[in-house]
């Protein structure tokens, strides 16, 4: 307890603390500015009768798990769609024991479906929408903590802005889906893989011979391991494919930073993606047919394709981004001081997930890509920050962030 109370006293919420806040409230005004004049659309039903049947009873077709059959492209998506509608539900179930019987919600002995309250409970497309909003705010929050920690404030402020200002990240986290979800899942899931290979070049905690393992590292292993876990677990139940894609990437990121422990980096990633599977076979409601299916279907097929990062960087609403990829990309080629670990780590993990395409299910791996995109440029006009024409620099980041907030400004409308 008092360890707790000594971390939470060197808690401060200083300047680049508050900056970050309010480029993240920026990003929440957004969305909420386009959630008041959005109206439900099929998609939404789907997920949010779907979603409640998840939490609240199974599907009345004999053999599936949901009226939408046996999801394969991403439970945890329908799971979090349908859980504030359901607790709303039970909110007016409590408060229907104050109200005079003509006012209730939920009249006595009514047979009641998983969705037909939809005219009864209020802010139904909030409610739908709030989750995958957090996931995109925390993922911004992500994003921030890991560009501070490796390439300090301005590094930082680069990164988040870009991405607060994202129309792409913003459709994403306005409508049910699963992307932005899997795209946390893969960007907390490589990054947290980098914090468990540091851990194990921790001082050991007792002496003992190498071959003691796990049992020798940091104090710090086992939380890291933990919430390894649960991320890869995040990542699988978005979507199944985004479990391979971050166990590859974070396997090799750990072999690179893992040096004399390496042999140890393989049973972590086997042990953590077990783990990972649980919560995919919990999110399926210990279910082994709806579970099986997943693997059963052909939601894991992935192909490749450079038509993605086309359509991307060649869009106007992301001219801010493109123009800071090819600077940053560019600095990168031609500046040594610029290639080392921290940047080259989220080149390769963004150009690896930019060429993915899917072809068994739904899904937009390119959007799994932007957060290491983005890191990248953080982590290069860092660079360029600290090296003799810094102040060149710092007037061509603001211009181009400038830019990339007015063309997101103005591409709001088609969001909606």
């Amino acid at each position: 307890m008092t360890h707790r109370l000594q971390s939470l006293r060197r808690f401060r919420f200083n300047r680049p603390q508050r900056i970050a806040a309010a480029l993240l409230g920026l990003f929440l005004l957004q969305g909420f500015w386009v959630v008041s004049r959005q109206t439900l659309s099929d998609r939404d039903y789907q997920y949010a009768r779907c979603g409640r049947e998840t939490w609240e009873k199974p599907s009345p077709l004999a053999g599936y798990y949901t009226s939408c059959g046996n999801i394969r492209d991403g439970i945890l998506a329908y799971r979090i769609a349908g859980l504030p509608l359901t607790l709303n539900l039970l909110v007016e179930r409590g408060l229907d024991r104050v109200r005079k019987p003509e006012d209730r919600v939920v009249q006595e002995g009514g047979e009641l479906s998983t969705w037909e309250l939809r005219h009864q409970m209020t802010h139904i497309l909030l409610l739908l929408r709030l989750p995958f909003l957090f996931a995109g705010f925390l993922l911004g929050g992500c994003i921030w903590w890991v560009t501070r920690r490796l390439y300090g404030n301005l590094g930082g402020y680069t990164a988040l802005a870009l991405y607060c200002f994202s129309p792409a990240v913003l459709r994403a986290c306005l409508s049910p889906n699963s992307e932005v979800l899997a795209a946390l899942g893969v960007y907390g899931g490589v990054y947290t893989c980098i914090g468990v290979a540091h851990a194990m070049q921790g001082p050991r905690r007792k002496p003992g011979p190498p071959s003691t393992g796990l049992r020798c590292w940091g104090g710090k292993w086992r939380p890291r391991i933990v919430l390894l876990t649960a991320i890869l677990g995040v990542a699988a139940a978005a979507h199944i494919v985004a479990l391979p894609v971050t166990a590859l990437l974070g396997l090799a990121a750990m072999l690179w930073v893992a040096e004399g422990h390496r042999s140890q980096a393989l049973p972590v990633m086997l042990m953590a993606s077990a783990g990972a599977l649980a919560i995919v076979f919990a999110c399926y409601g210990f279910s082994p047919d709806a579970a099986s299916y997943v693997f059963r279907s052909s939601a894991g097929f992935l192909g490749l394709s450079l038509d993605p990062a086309q359509r991307f960087f060649g869009a106007f609403a992301n001219g801010g981004i493109t123009i800071a990829a090819g600077a940053t990309l560019m600095l990168y080629l031609g500046t040594r001081r610029s290639r080392y670990f921290g940047n080259t780590t989220p080149l390769f993990c963004a150009l690896f997930c930019m060429v993915l395409v899917m072809t068994g299910a739904p899904g937009s791996p390119w959007l799994w890509a932007q957060p290491f995109l983005l890191t990248f440029v953080g982590g290069v006009f860092a660079d360029a920050y600290e090296g003799p024409r810094s102040r060149w620099a710092l007037g061509a980041a603001a211009a181009v962030m400038a830019l990339q907030a007015v063309l997101c400004a103005l591409s709001l409308p088609a969001l909606t």
